[in-house]
């Protein structure tokens, strides 16, 4: 079984058959969305996701098993999400990004897909460089009422894949990713991916010396001898 992580694109997304395919809470405020028709809802979105990738570049990174896509994460600018403000915890801070919707199909949860994805993110905002953190609304106890409603991924999933607590509160926390430590992190993975190596590669032997047979001395040129010429 193949997996990658790779660009999120318009054609990559309209093969994602997910539920929050047509989901427009945070690309648009509540009176805009409650002015969008249901079948003109996937349309929107396309044409929100075209605006953001013309205006502010890569934005979303897509997980695919054996050719197939099957989960994906969108990170953008909170300018770009009005939906955001409905969170008590808002606003994101002004040095970072913010991760609305991560999203693995349910026969493939389980399986580290989603850490693949956020492991994309960063590496994909620390080569755009400018960006401090990601931050990320969370959703937290069953008694929020809020599951799969607000489009906030779990508290407990964004704590597992390394975003810690920035701002607390009973249903909907902020939380943070630091990127200085995502860079860190992944020098170390790195560095143990390179021993690991080291360790399992066979060691060449060294070449051996070869001994070189001494060069022979270059014969001698005689002297010319002197002849006496009669007369002299």
């Amino acid at each position: 079984m193949s997996r990658k992580v790779s660009r999120l694109t318009l054609d990559a997304f309209e093969e994602l058959r997910a539920p929050c395919r047509t989901c427009l809470f945070w690309e648009l405020d509540p009176v805009r969305r409650a002015q969008v028709c249901d079948g003109e809802a996937a349309d929107e979105k396309d044409a929100w996701l075209s605006r953001v990738l013309r205006e502010w570049g890569s934005c979303g990174r897509v997980v695919v098993v054996d050719d197939q896509p099957v989960g994906y994460v969108i990170y953008v600018p909170e300018a770009f999400v009005p939906g955001a403000a409905a969170f008590p915890t808002s606003p994101v801070s002004p040095d970072a990004v913010l991760m609305t919707t991560a999203w693995v199909h349910p026969d493939h949860r389980g399986g580290g897909l989603g850490r693949m994805l956020i492991q994309g993110m960063a590496r994909d905002l620390i080569e755009r460089g400018g960006i401090r953190a990601v931050e990320a609304f969370g959703d937290r106890g069953a008694a929020s009422g809020l599951h799969g409603k607000r489009c906030a991924a779990p508290e407990e999933f964004l704590a597992r894949v390394g975003f810690k607590t920035h701002r607390t509160h009973p249903t909907a926390p902020r939380l943070r990713m630091e990127l200085k430590g995502a860079v860190r992190w992944r020098e170390e993975v790195e560095g143990a991916v390179e021993r690991l190596l080291g360790v399992v590669r066979p060691k060449q032997p060294a070449p051996k010396a070869t001994r070189t047979a001494p060069k022979a001395a270059a014969p001698k040129t005689p002297l010319p001898q002197h002849r006496e010429v009669p007369g002299q």
